[in-house]
């Protein structure tokens, strides 16, 4: 039974039977992997509260085969990132990162770039900004590291140039732009996209981790591109990211 070790952000913990709990993380050289914390819901436990979701983590567990549920032997906490459990915005963006990172991962895929992007956005997360941009900006930036990234150089259905057809609307089903005729005919549910949206899309996806606060939206940029992300990610993993009205109402 191989050992693995790794660090990694719990995504996930849920209560398994009447004692144990199994904890999803992301790791930056394993992907997604699950594991069993023996008895950690008694009152005496070795893993104490080491197993809340957004905490980063050095974990040790042992696995049969790749495709198996793991048993964790060992995890100890590096950073707990305590200030997001003090504000309800705060954790509910917190939230919003790792439930996509979980929705849009299989596991024992790895992914470096999304689990740097991961770390950063949890980071960044404090009371007193934008926490509703800041996860925004993940959400985009994070899409570029996988197979989803929207597309916005030309139509999703016929495939004219944006820049010889410029681009009126953004197709949730089929993950991009759509020209001004393709979408006379009808695609589907269509939403509306300017260029100036279509650019912040683009800029919060190419800057880097640590230059995405520079970014800025207001107005009807930010409705739009907040209008697109969502639908897009229901489109694509068919559930919706946790809204800050939900937790903060």
């Amino acid at each position: 039974m191989p050992l693995v070790r790794t660090r990694g952000i719990i995504l996930r913990s849920l209560k398994w039977g009447d004692a144990d709990r199994i904890v999803t993380v992301y790791s930056p050289n394993f992907g997604k992997i699950r594991g069993v914390a023996r008895g950690a819901r008694r009152m005496k436990t070795r893993f104490g509260g080491v197993l809340e979701p957004f905490g980063l983590v050095d974990l040790s567990l042992f696995q049969k085969t790749p495709e198996s549920l793991g048993q964790i032997s060992q995890i100890d906490l590096v950073a707990s990132y305590s200030s997001i459990r003090e504000n309800l915005t705060v954790m509910t963006a917190a939230a919003r990162m790792v439930k996509m990172v979980e929705a849009i991962t299989v596991d024992r895929d790895p992914n470096p770039g999304m689990y740097t992007t991961l770390v950063h956005g949890l980071k960044s997360l404090r009371p007193e900004a934008d926490v509703a941009l800041s996860a925004l900006l993940f959400q985009i930036h994070v899409l570029g590291h996988t197979g989803f990234r929207p597309q916005f150089d030309s139509c999703t259905e016929c495939g004219q140039l944006a820049k010889q057809h410029i681009p009126q609307w953004f197709s949730p089903r089929l993950g991009g732009v759509v020209c001004h005729d393709c979408g006379q005919r009808g695609v589907g549910r269509m939403l509306s996209l300017s260029k100036g949206s279509v650019a912040f899309i683009e800029q919060a996806r190419r800057l880097s981790i640590p230059n995405l606060s520079r970014l800025k939206a207001i107005g009807s940029v930010r409705i739009e591109v907040e209008t697109a992300m969502e639908a897009y990610f229901y489109a694509v993993v068919g559930k919706s990211l946790p809204t800050f009205e939900q937790w903060v109402s």
